[in-house]
Protein backbone atom coordinates (compact mmCIF):
# COMPACT_ATOMS: atom_id res chain seq x y z
CA UNK A 1 0.00 0.00 0.00
CA UNK A 2 2.78 2.43 1.08
CA UNK A 3 4.75 1.66 -2.08
CA UNK A 4 1.68 2.51 -4.25
CA UNK A 5 1.24 5.57 -2.70
CA UNK A 6 4.86 5.88 -3.00
CA UNK A 7 4.27 5.66 -6.84
CA UNK A 8 1.96 8.09 -7.16
CA UNK A 9 3.44 10.35 -5.40
CA UNK A 10 6.12 10.25 -8.14
CA UNK A 11 3.86 10.55 -10.58
CA UNK A 12 1.91 13.40 -9.07
CA UNK A 13 5.84 15.48 -8.53
CA UNK A 14 6.63 14.16 -11.86
CA UNK A 15 3.32 15.73 -14.06
CA UNK A 16 3.44 18.75 -11.36
CA UNK A 17 7.01 19.45 -12.90
CA UNK A 18 5.78 19.43 -16.03
CA UNK A 19 3.21 21.95 -15.63
CA UNK A 20 5.44 23.90 -14.21
CA UNK A 21 8.03 23.51 -16.96
CA UNK A 22 5.29 23.87 -20.02
CA UNK A 23 2.46 26.28 -18.71
CA UNK A 24 4.34 29.37 -19.00
CA UNK A 25 5.17 28.12 -22.35
CA UNK A 26 1.54 27.51 -23.03
CA UNK A 27 0.76 30.70 -21.67
CA UNK A 28 3.01 32.94 -23.85
CA UNK A 29 2.40 30.57 -27.02
CA UNK A 30 -1.23 31.35 -26.46
CA UNK A 31 -0.82 35.19 -26.20
CA UNK A 32 1.68 35.09 -29.31
CA UNK A 33 -1.01 33.41 -31.34
CA UNK A 34 -4.16 36.30 -30.29
CA UNK A 35 -1.20 39.26 -30.89
CA UNK A 36 -0.18 37.64 -33.74
CA UNK A 37 -3.26 37.47 -35.07
CA UNK A 38 -4.31 40.82 -34.62
CA UNK A 39 -0.69 41.81 -36.32
CA UNK A 40 -2.35 39.89 -39.29
CA UNK A 41 -5.37 42.04 -39.52
CA UNK A 42 -3.58 45.22 -39.53
CA UNK A 43 -1.44 43.62 -42.13
CA UNK A 44 -4.67 43.33 -43.91
CA UNK A 45 -5.58 46.92 -43.76
CA UNK A 46 -2.25 47.47 -45.07
CA UNK A 47 -2.57 45.19 -48.33
CA UNK A 48 -5.82 47.08 -48.99
CA UNK A 49 -5.02 50.56 -47.74
CA UNK A 50 -2.04 51.10 -48.67
CA UNK A 51 -1.76 51.23 -52.41
CA UNK A 52 -4.39 53.22 -52.84
CA UNK A 53 -2.95 55.88 -50.62
CA UNK A 54 -5.52 55.54 -47.82
CA UNK A 55 -4.95 56.08 -44.43
CA UNK A 56 -4.30 52.69 -42.54
CA UNK A 57 -5.33 54.25 -39.24
CA UNK A 58 -8.81 55.84 -39.77
CA UNK A 59 -11.68 55.20 -40.95
CA UNK A 60 -11.67 52.14 -38.48
CA UNK A 61 -12.55 48.54 -40.44
CA UNK A 62 -16.15 48.85 -42.71
CA UNK A 63 -17.29 47.13 -45.56
CA UNK A 64 -15.77 49.03 -48.79
CA UNK A 65 -18.99 48.47 -50.46
CA UNK A 66 -21.48 49.87 -48.42
CA UNK A 67 -19.56 51.22 -45.50
CA UNK A 68 -20.92 49.18 -43.27
CA UNK A 69 -19.02 50.03 -39.63
CA UNK A 70 -17.86 46.78 -38.50
CA UNK A 71 -18.74 46.28 -34.57
CA UNK A 72 -16.12 45.35 -31.97
CA UNK A 73 -17.34 41.58 -31.84
CA UNK A 74 -17.28 41.30 -35.63
CA UNK A 75 -13.79 42.54 -35.97
CA UNK A 76 -12.02 40.06 -33.86
CA UNK A 77 -9.16 38.76 -35.84
CA UNK A 78 -10.42 35.28 -37.44
CA UNK A 79 -13.80 34.81 -35.18
CA UNK A 80 -15.20 37.87 -36.79
CA UNK A 81 -14.87 36.41 -40.30
CA UNK A 82 -16.28 33.71 -39.17
CA UNK A 83 -19.13 35.19 -37.25
CA UNK A 84 -19.97 36.78 -40.03
CA UNK A 85 -20.31 33.37 -42.24
CA UNK A 86 -17.78 35.46 -44.70
CA UNK A 87 -20.36 37.97 -45.75
CA UNK A 88 -20.65 42.05 -44.97
CA UNK A 89 -23.74 42.27 -41.63
CA UNK A 90 -25.51 44.90 -43.55
CA UNK A 91 -25.14 44.42 -47.54
CA UNK A 92 -24.41 40.93 -46.87
CA UNK A 93 -21.23 41.39 -49.90
CA UNK A 94 -19.13 38.39 -49.51
CA UNK A 95 -15.66 39.21 -47.51
CA UNK A 96 -12.44 38.03 -49.22
CA UNK A 97 -11.21 34.31 -47.27
CA UNK A 98 -8.15 36.36 -47.26
CA UNK A 99 -8.71 37.82 -44.58
CA UNK A 100 -9.15 35.15 -41.67
CA UNK A 101 -6.24 33.23 -43.70
CA UNK A 102 -3.72 35.97 -43.13
CA UNK A 103 -4.55 36.45 -39.81
CA UNK A 104 -4.15 32.53 -38.96
CA UNK A 105 -1.15 32.55 -40.63
CA UNK A 106 0.55 35.70 -38.85
CA UNK A 107 -0.79 33.81 -35.46
CA UNK A 108 0.26 30.39 -36.46
CA UNK A 109 3.73 32.54 -37.25
CA UNK A 110 4.40 34.42 -34.19
CA UNK A 111 4.29 30.73 -31.97
CA UNK A 112 6.45 29.03 -34.58
CA UNK A 113 9.00 31.44 -33.97
CA UNK A 114 8.85 31.78 -30.15
CA UNK A 115 8.99 27.88 -30.20
CA UNK A 116 12.23 27.61 -32.38
CA UNK A 117 13.44 30.77 -30.52
CA UNK A 118 13.18 29.68 -26.81
CA UNK A 119 11.73 26.12 -27.02
CA UNK A 120 13.39 23.93 -29.82
CA UNK A 121 16.47 22.59 -28.43
CA UNK A 122 18.70 23.87 -31.60
CA UNK A 123 18.51 20.14 -32.86
CA UNK A 124 15.07 20.24 -34.22
CA UNK A 125 15.05 23.18 -36.58
CA UNK A 126 17.77 23.28 -39.65
CA UNK A 127 17.78 26.81 -39.47
CA UNK A 128 19.38 29.83 -38.73
CA UNK A 129 16.76 30.89 -35.88
CA UNK A 130 17.50 28.03 -34.04
CA UNK A 131 20.45 29.89 -32.10
CA UNK A 132 21.99 29.22 -28.46
CA UNK A 133 21.63 33.09 -28.31
CA UNK A 134 18.08 33.39 -27.84
CA UNK A 135 17.73 30.08 -25.69
CA UNK A 136 20.58 31.34 -23.46
CA UNK A 137 19.49 34.86 -22.78
CA UNK A 138 15.95 33.70 -22.90
CA UNK A 139 12.39 35.63 -23.85
CA UNK A 140 12.72 38.47 -20.94
CA UNK A 141 16.00 40.08 -21.92
CA UNK A 142 15.69 39.38 -26.20
CA UNK A 143 12.23 40.12 -26.77
CA UNK A 144 13.49 42.93 -28.73
CA UNK A 145 15.06 40.44 -30.95
CA UNK A 146 12.08 38.69 -31.54
CA UNK A 147 10.16 41.52 -32.48
CA UNK A 148 12.53 42.04 -34.84
CA UNK A 149 12.22 38.88 -36.44
CA UNK A 150 8.57 38.49 -36.55
CA UNK A 151 8.89 41.98 -38.08
CA UNK A 152 10.74 40.57 -40.59
CA UNK A 153 8.18 38.08 -41.90
CA UNK A 154 5.03 40.39 -41.56
CA UNK A 155 6.98 42.96 -43.88
CA UNK A 156 7.95 40.21 -45.95
CA UNK A 157 4.27 39.04 -46.51
CA UNK A 158 2.63 42.36 -46.84
CA UNK A 159 5.31 43.35 -49.61
CA UNK A 160 4.70 40.00 -51.68
CA UNK A 161 1.10 40.54 -51.53
CA UNK A 162 0.88 44.19 -52.37
CA UNK A 163 3.98 43.78 -55.19
CA UNK A 164 2.03 41.12 -56.71
CA UNK A 165 -0.55 42.96 -57.28
CA UNK A 166 0.42 46.36 -58.00
CA UNK A 167 4.02 45.81 -59.06
CA UNK A 168 5.02 48.67 -56.20
CA UNK A 169 6.60 48.27 -52.91
CA UNK A 170 4.90 51.47 -50.76
CA UNK A 171 8.35 52.63 -49.29
CA UNK A 172 6.33 53.06 -45.81
CA UNK A 173 6.95 49.00 -45.04
CA UNK A 174 10.42 48.33 -45.24
CA UNK A 175 10.90 52.11 -43.48
CA UNK A 176 9.14 50.08 -40.76
CA UNK A 177 11.08 47.67 -40.92
CA UNK A 178 14.74 49.19 -40.88
CA UNK A 179 13.38 51.59 -37.70
CA UNK A 180 12.27 48.42 -36.01
CA UNK A 181 15.50 46.84 -36.76
CA UNK A 182 17.87 49.40 -35.70
CA UNK A 183 16.14 50.30 -32.70
CA UNK A 184 15.40 46.56 -31.56
CA UNK A 185 18.75 45.73 -32.05
CA UNK A 186 20.12 48.82 -30.40
CA UNK A 187 17.60 47.81 -26.92
CA UNK A 188 18.67 44.05 -26.98
CA UNK A 189 22.36 45.39 -27.23
CA UNK A 190 21.50 47.46 -23.83
CA UNK A 191 19.75 44.71 -22.46
CA UNK A 192 22.36 42.19 -23.16
CA UNK A 193 25.39 44.24 -22.17
CA UNK A 194 28.83 43.28 -24.01
CA UNK A 195 28.07 39.79 -25.07
CA UNK A 196 28.47 40.38 -28.75
CA UNK A 197 31.04 37.66 -29.35
CA UNK A 198 27.70 35.47 -29.76
CA UNK A 199 25.60 38.11 -31.52
CA UNK A 200 22.72 37.00 -33.59
CA UNK A 201 23.81 39.15 -36.66
CA UNK A 202 27.19 39.64 -38.10
CA UNK A 203 28.85 42.68 -35.92
CA UNK A 204 31.86 44.48 -37.52
CA UNK A 205 34.94 44.87 -36.28
CA UNK A 206 36.74 48.85 -35.52
CA UNK A 207 37.30 49.99 -39.15
CA UNK A 208 34.04 48.52 -40.95
CA UNK A 209 31.62 49.86 -37.60
CA UNK A 210 33.56 53.07 -38.55
CA UNK A 211 32.90 53.06 -42.13
CA UNK A 212 29.31 52.49 -42.15
CA UNK A 213 28.66 55.44 -39.46
CA UNK A 214 30.37 57.47 -42.41
CA UNK A 215 28.15 55.87 -44.99
CA UNK A 216 25.14 56.80 -43.27
CA UNK A 217 26.23 60.56 -42.48
CA UNK A 218 26.59 60.65 -46.48
CA UNK A 219 23.32 58.82 -46.80
CA UNK A 220 21.82 61.60 -44.51
CA UNK A 221 23.49 64.13 -46.32
CA UNK A 222 21.98 63.42 -49.60
CA UNK A 223 18.87 62.56 -48.54
CA UNK A 224 18.48 66.10 -47.16
CA UNK A 225 20.59 67.40 -50.44
CA UNK A 226 17.33 65.68 -52.35
CA UNK A 227 14.26 66.88 -49.48
CA UNK A 228 15.55 70.09 -50.29
CA UNK A 229 15.59 70.08 -54.13
CA UNK A 230 19.46 70.43 -54.53
CA UNK A 231 19.42 66.76 -56.32
CA UNK A 232 15.95 65.90 -58.39
CA UNK A 233 14.20 62.76 -58.19
CA UNK A 234 14.59 59.83 -60.75
CA UNK A 235 11.61 59.28 -62.74
CA UNK A 236 9.41 62.11 -61.68
CA UNK A 237 8.25 62.38 -65.24
CA UNK A 238 7.05 58.75 -65.32
CA UNK A 239 3.08 59.55 -64.94
CA UNK A 240 3.18 61.19 -68.30
CA UNK A 241 4.02 57.79 -69.69
CA UNK A 242 1.90 55.37 -68.48
CA UNK A 243 -1.30 54.31 -70.27
CA UNK A 244 -4.57 54.41 -68.24
CA UNK A 245 -5.16 50.78 -67.10
CA UNK A 246 -1.71 49.75 -66.59
CA UNK A 247 0.82 49.46 -64.32
CA UNK A 248 4.05 49.76 -65.92
CA UNK A 249 4.97 52.57 -68.24
CA UNK A 250 7.30 52.30 -71.40
CA UNK A 251 9.63 55.01 -70.39
CA UNK A 252 12.39 56.15 -72.81
CA UNK A 253 14.22 57.74 -71.05
CA UNK A 254 15.68 55.73 -68.54
CA UNK A 255 19.95 55.65 -69.44
CA UNK A 256 19.31 59.71 -68.53
CA UNK A 257 17.57 59.39 -64.81
CA UNK A 258 20.57 57.24 -63.53
CA UNK A 259 22.10 60.65 -63.36
CA UNK A 260 20.60 61.48 -60.49
CA UNK A 261 20.22 58.07 -58.76
CA UNK A 262 24.28 57.90 -59.06
CA UNK A 263 24.89 62.01 -57.64
CA UNK A 264 22.66 60.72 -54.47
CA UNK A 265 24.68 57.41 -54.26
CA UNK A 266 27.97 59.73 -54.51
CA UNK A 267 27.14 60.79 -50.71
CA UNK A 268 27.16 57.49 -48.83
CA UNK A 269 30.20 56.18 -50.84
CA UNK A 270 32.08 58.87 -49.74
CA UNK A 271 30.87 58.75 -46.95
CA UNK A 272 32.17 55.24 -46.24
CA UNK A 273 35.60 55.90 -47.02
CA UNK A 274 35.83 58.89 -45.13
CA UNK A 275 34.90 56.50 -42.36
CA UNK A 276 37.38 53.41 -42.76
CA UNK A 277 40.09 55.73 -44.13
CA UNK A 278 39.20 57.85 -40.30
CA UNK A 279 39.70 54.50 -38.86
CA UNK A 280 43.12 53.28 -40.37
CA UNK A 281 44.54 56.99 -39.22
CA UNK A 282 43.57 56.88 -35.93
CA UNK A 283 44.02 53.23 -34.82
CA UNK A 284 43.52 54.11 -30.99
CA UNK A 285 39.50 54.67 -32.23
CA UNK A 286 37.59 51.66 -30.63
CA UNK A 287 33.85 52.67 -31.20
CA UNK A 288 31.62 51.66 -28.34
CA UNK A 289 29.61 48.59 -28.00
CA UNK A 290 26.31 50.32 -28.89
CA UNK A 291 27.90 51.98 -32.39
CA UNK A 292 29.13 48.26 -32.91
CA UNK A 293 25.48 46.92 -32.26
CA UNK A 294 24.09 49.61 -34.67
CA UNK A 295 26.71 49.51 -37.37
CA UNK A 296 25.80 45.44 -37.60
CA UNK A 297 22.37 46.81 -38.70
CA UNK A 298 23.57 50.10 -40.60
CA UNK A 299 25.87 47.94 -42.71
CA UNK A 300 23.48 45.38 -43.78
CA UNK A 301 21.18 47.86 -44.69
CA UNK A 302 24.09 49.53 -47.17
CA UNK A 303 25.36 46.32 -48.43
CA UNK A 304 21.87 45.21 -49.28
CA UNK A 305 20.50 48.14 -50.91
CA UNK A 306 23.37 49.38 -51.84
CA UNK A 307 23.87 45.82 -54.17
CA UNK A 308 20.15 45.85 -55.73
CA UNK A 309 21.05 49.70 -56.38
CA UNK A 310 24.18 48.93 -58.20
CA UNK A 311 22.84 46.29 -60.57
CA UNK A 312 19.96 48.52 -60.74
CA UNK A 313 21.99 51.37 -62.18
CA UNK A 314 23.85 49.29 -64.21
CA UNK A 315 21.18 47.29 -65.75
CA UNK A 316 19.44 50.35 -67.10
CA UNK A 317 22.25 51.78 -68.69
CA UNK A 318 22.93 48.59 -70.57
CA UNK A 319 19.59 48.01 -71.96
CA UNK A 320 18.07 51.34 -71.77
CA UNK A 321 14.96 50.25 -69.30
CA UNK A 322 14.53 50.21 -65.88
CA UNK A 323 15.82 47.29 -64.54
CA UNK A 324 14.65 46.32 -61.06
CA UNK A 325 12.72 48.49 -59.38
CA UNK A 326 13.89 51.33 -56.00
CA UNK A 327 11.19 48.93 -54.31
CA UNK A 328 13.72 46.06 -54.55
CA UNK A 329 16.31 48.21 -53.54
CA UNK A 330 14.45 49.29 -49.91
CA UNK A 331 13.37 45.81 -49.56
CA UNK A 332 16.78 44.07 -49.51
CA UNK A 333 17.71 47.30 -47.52
CA UNK A 334 15.35 46.16 -44.88
CA UNK A 335 16.22 42.56 -45.06
CA UNK A 336 19.93 43.71 -44.41
CA UNK A 337 19.12 46.37 -41.56
CA UNK A 338 17.17 42.78 -39.95
CA UNK A 339 19.59 40.45 -40.84
CA UNK A 340 23.25 41.75 -41.52
CA UNK A 341 25.24 42.47 -44.12
CA UNK A 342 26.37 38.57 -45.13
CA UNK A 343 22.28 37.64 -45.95
CA UNK A 344 21.58 40.07 -48.46
CA UNK A 345 24.41 38.92 -50.63
CA UNK A 346 23.35 35.52 -50.23
CA UNK A 347 19.68 35.99 -51.29
CA UNK A 348 20.16 38.38 -54.20
CA UNK A 349 21.90 35.53 -55.81
CA UNK A 350 19.18 32.80 -54.52
CA UNK A 351 16.20 34.86 -55.41
CA UNK A 352 16.78 34.41 -59.45
CA UNK A 353 16.18 30.59 -59.12
CA UNK A 354 12.82 31.17 -57.41
CA UNK A 355 12.05 33.63 -60.62
CA UNK A 356 12.86 30.77 -63.15
CA UNK A 357 11.02 28.55 -61.12
CA UNK A 358 7.84 30.68 -61.13
CA UNK A 359 7.84 30.88 -64.41
CA UNK A 360 8.21 27.50 -64.96
CA UNK A 361 5.42 27.01 -62.86
CA UNK A 362 3.42 29.67 -63.74
CA UNK A 363 4.00 28.30 -67.69
CA UNK A 364 2.99 24.73 -66.66
CA UNK A 365 -0.52 25.84 -64.68
CA UNK A 366 -1.29 28.43 -67.07
CA UNK A 367 -2.86 26.19 -69.03
CA UNK A 368 -5.93 24.99 -66.15
CA UNK A 369 -5.80 28.17 -64.11
CA UNK A 370 -7.33 31.12 -65.91
CA UNK A 371 -5.79 34.22 -65.59
CA UNK A 372 -2.22 32.98 -63.78
CA UNK A 373 0.58 35.84 -64.63
CA UNK A 374 3.72 34.49 -65.49
CA UNK A 375 5.44 37.78 -65.09
CA UNK A 376 5.98 38.39 -61.49
CA UNK A 377 8.03 41.67 -59.96
CA UNK A 378 11.22 40.72 -58.30
CA UNK A 379 10.07 41.69 -55.29
CA UNK A 380 8.31 38.57 -53.72
CA UNK A 381 11.15 36.48 -54.99
CA UNK A 382 13.84 38.60 -52.96
CA UNK A 383 11.24 37.60 -50.48
CA UNK A 384 11.25 33.52 -50.68
CA UNK A 385 14.65 33.77 -50.72
CA UNK A 386 15.38 35.38 -47.74
CA UNK A 387 12.45 33.19 -46.28
CA UNK A 388 14.91 30.23 -46.98
CA UNK A 389 17.61 31.47 -46.34
CA UNK A 390 16.90 32.02 -42.46
CA UNK A 391 14.83 28.76 -41.72
CA UNK A 392 17.23 26.62 -43.65
CA UNK A 393 20.60 28.40 -43.82
CA UNK A 394 22.90 25.25 -43.08
CA UNK A 395 21.68 23.58 -46.23
CA UNK A 396 22.27 26.61 -48.05
CA UNK A 397 25.90 26.45 -46.68
CA UNK A 398 26.59 23.17 -47.68
CA UNK A 399 25.41 23.66 -51.23
CA UNK A 400 27.61 27.23 -51.59
CA UNK A 401 30.42 25.61 -50.31
CA UNK A 402 30.16 22.57 -52.78
CA UNK A 403 29.22 24.91 -55.40
CA UNK A 404 31.85 27.88 -54.68
CA UNK A 405 34.45 26.26 -51.96
CA UNK A 406 36.16 28.61 -50.11
CA UNK A 407 33.92 31.80 -49.83
CA UNK A 408 34.25 33.57 -47.04
CA UNK A 409 31.34 33.30 -44.14
CA UNK A 410 33.28 35.18 -41.70
CA UNK A 411 32.44 38.73 -40.65
CA UNK A 412 34.38 41.80 -41.52
CA UNK A 413 37.42 43.35 -40.15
Amino acid sequence: MLEHAGIDLIAMQQLTDSVKLWLPQAIACAFLFCFGACAGSFMNVVMYRLPQDLSVISPPSRCPRCGYRLKWYQNIPILGWLLLRGRCGACRGSVSVQYPLVELLVAMMFVCIYLVLYVSDGSAWPGSLSSVFWRSGGFDTTWPGYIVIAVLFCGLLTMTVIDARTFLIPIQIPVVMTVTALCGWLLLGVLEGDSLDRWPIPVPGRIAATATVGGWLGLAIGYVLLRAGHIRYSFSDYEDYVVEGETIADYPHARREMGPELLYLLFPAVGLVAGAGIAMLLPQLDPPSWIRVLSASGLGYLVGGGLVWLVRILGTLAFGKEAMGLGDVHLLAAVGAILGWIDPIAIFFIAPFFGLAWVLVAGGLGRFVHGLRRELPYGPHLAMATVILVLFRPWLIELGSIIAPGVIQGGVP
